[in-house]
């Protein structure tokens, strides 16, 4: 992730966990969370201010967070009340750890040269039956706005990328923001699976 896109959160942390905290985010975990065993364990990657992690730990999984900004995990640790990681897509190491990864709007600062890297280390963290879910805003393409950087996807920007990886599409939609004053953004989401190894 570009240093801007992190001084970026840095700099507006409280405010940016402010605006996104209340966001009801129902349908999606509806998507992912039926497709996990009970009381699994989940990576909140790129976690933010913590929302979606305290609704899963709710829902009786173990949840690892976190997130590259060191000032949102400072928050969200203190919402969580458990560490969040100070880390980032590159610096996943794990093996077979997670029956899920939960990347909400968390790509989408990754650049589009790192993204294979990134979907292949999401992919060794599972456990042979684990799956991703992903979201980017809908698109083709990298820019810069407001200081941070994006990449955003559309379906066949996804899959061009996951066929280079250890994961295929299980699932993918679109969906409009559920944040008022942006309803008339669209994100593209994906539940990816890991592949058998033959």
């Amino acid at each position: 992730m570009a240093t801007k896109t992190i001084d970026y959160y840095n700099q507006n942390a409280q405010a940016f966990v402010d605006a996104t905290l209340d966001v009801d985010l129902t349908q999606l975990y509806d998507e992912f969370l039926p497709l996990l065993p009970k009381n699994g364990t989940v990576l909140d990657a790129g976690c933010g201010s913590g929302r979606d992690a305290f609704i899963f730990k709710e829902r009786g999984f173990n949840v690892d967070a976190f997130d590259i900004s060191p000032e949102i995990a400072k928050l969200a640790s203190e919402y969580l009340n458990q560490e969040v990681a100070v880390s980032s897509f590159q610096d996943l190491n794990d093996v077979e750890k997670y029956d899920g990864i939960w990347c909400c709007a968390s790509l989408i600062h990754v650049s589009k040269n790192d993204l294979t890297d990134a979907f292949n280390n999401l992919a060794r963290a599972l456990k042979p039956q684990g799956i991703v879910y992903v979201s980017f805003k809908y698109g083709d393409g990298e820019r810069e706005h407001n200081g941070r950087e994006f990449t955003d996807l559309n379906e066949v920007g996804l899959e061009s990328i996951i066929k280079n990886t250890n994961l295929f599409i299980l699932k993918s939609w679109q969906s409009a923001d559920q944040r008022p004053e942006r309803a008339s953004e669209t994100w593209l989401n994906a539940i990816l699976h890991r592949r058998t190894p033959k």
